[in-house]
């Protein structure tokens, strides 16, 4: 009898829980087929690459749902794939590589998202003929992505010099811009393919990724590198991807300029780019830009924030212990800050967050987020938004009201600017990313010209 009665109790708690389930996926299957008579996605859509599903030719296999690192962005409605949480998406685009139909391509958020990105072609030409664009400016996440864009940038610009002769003496073949991983990317390749190229970067050997907390996973999928061929970890970390970018780079001939600005780039009459940074000026036949596409952190404005506890960058956690830290975002980079800060000895973390729930973290980001949440070591205030920093306290409006809590460090996480005023000032065309930009017949005349003459 009472094996009867625990079997009931245990079937009536799945079924709560599956009733529940299921309500959540019929609300999703409502939503997503709204959006798609609109010729939308549900949620607040992708920020960059996504996949386009062909409901055609989808057999519902069911593969794609289950390659996707981030979990729940696409799932099975009506026996078809859909994209049911689009703001996960930040383009792997291991779903369309799985699809045995082929009923999966990737494209560009629509134009409202996408509306500080240069148009592009399809081999990552800008407006301006030679002059390329790689890695997360181009409006993709993923060291991943940038790594092959790098490598694809050179492998186009070095087809075209082969049909046009020589350099004339002081002019580069290429000039790469950043070294981050589209840059050391593109330096690799041009390393590989002998041409006569630069790398300048502002910082340090890896970029963005040298500046990336301590130990944090950096690629979840294996990549092509040149010189080194498939790298197949699926899981690497901060340090090792540095460390394998170092090993090759010391053993090829790597020309890098580090601590080096560039300010200006200009398209020359015959056909070159003249290049000016802070120390030198250059002539090159091809640029790629491998910039980051944050620029300049982006600041709250409010009272107190040019205090020096204020920061907008953490690359090593333990060395803060003992402290009352605020952590404010709501993106991943906010959330592994509080997760790393919390892990140190001592350490009272408060994680800030404009709105009602997190809505674009990464999955396992989420999962761990809510383990620390539960322990108490992240306490997170929702709806919140800081108005005042104190030397010794933070100034917070929670709900509408206002709270003061106890702080010694305060890491703000709010994005950053992109370089639109460069990227419009060396003349490269933005806007929308839904069509392909076509390089008219003047432009690729003048991409192609000898240049012997120079």
């Amino acid at each position: 009898m009472d094996s009867l009665i625990t079997f009931a109790i245990a079937a009536a708690i799945c079924l709560f829980f599956l009733l529940g389930y299921l309500k959540k996926i019929k609300t999703r299957e409502k939503r997503a087929h709204e959006a798609a008579k609109k010729g939308t996605v549900y949620s607040e859509g992708p920020r960059a690459q996504h996949p386009q599903i062909d409901a055609n030719s989808c057999i519902g296999c069911a593969t794609c749902t289950t390659v996707c690192p981030e979990g729940d962005v696409l799932a099975m409605l009506a026996g078809k794939a859909a994209i049911v949480i689009g703001y996960k998406c930040i383009g792997h685009s291991l779903c369309a590589e799985a699809c045995p139909v082929g009923a999966i391509t990737m494209k560009m958020a629509p134009p409202g998202m996408s509306a500080d990105l240069a148009v592009l072609s399809s081999e990552y030409e800008t407006s301006v003929p030679n002059l390329f664009i790689a890695g997360e400016l181009g409006g993709l996440a993923l060291i991943k992505n940038a790594i092959n864009q790098g490598r694809a940038c050179v492998d186009t610009i070095g087809a075209r010099l082969q049909t046009r002769g020589n350099s004339a003496p002081g002019v580069l073949d290429l000039l790469i811009v950043g070294a981050g991983p589209a840059g050391i990317s593109a330096s690799l390749r041009a390393i590989e393919r002998k041409l006569n190229y630069l790398t300048v970067e502002q910082d340090e050997i890896g970029g963005t990724v040298a500046k990336y907390p301590r130990q944090k996973l950096v690629m979840t999928s294996p990549v092509e590198l040149p010189l080194y061929g498939k790298f197949n970890k699926m899981e690497l970390s901060k340090e090792d991807l540095i460390a394998l970018w170092k090993s090759l780079l010391e053993r090829e001939d790597f020309k890098v300029r580090t601590g080096e600005k560039i300010e200006g780039i200009q398209k020359s009459a015959d056909g070159t780019f003249a290049i000016v940074s802070n120390k030198a000026q250059y002539r090159a036949r091809s640029v790629v830009l491998c910039l980051g596409r944050t620029g300049t952190p982006r600041k709250l404005g409010v009272q107190g924030e040019e205090l020096p506890k204020v920061m907008y960058r953490l690359i090593e956690t333990d060395h803060y212990i003992n402290k009352r830290i605020l952590v404010v975002g709501g993106g991943d980079s906010a959330v592994e800050a509080a997760m790393g800060l919390a892990n140190q000895k001592g350490n009272t973390v408060t994680l800030s967050y404009r709105g009602e729930a997190f809505a674009r973290i990464k999955e396992r980001n989420s999962q761990r987020l809510q383990e620390y949440m539960r322990s108490g070591k992240v306490r997170v205030l929702f709806k919140s938004l800081p108005t005042e920093f104190h030397p010794e306290k933070a100034v917070l409006q929670i709900d509408g009201a206002t709270h003061e809590i106890p702080n010694d460090y305060v890491w703000i996480f709010a994005g950053g600017e992109p370089p639109r005023a460069f990227l419009e000032k060396i003349g490269i065309r933005l806007g929308s990313r839904d069509t392909t930009l076509e390089v008219g017949k003047e432009a690729r005349e003048l991409a192609a010209a000898p240049v012997g003459s120079l």
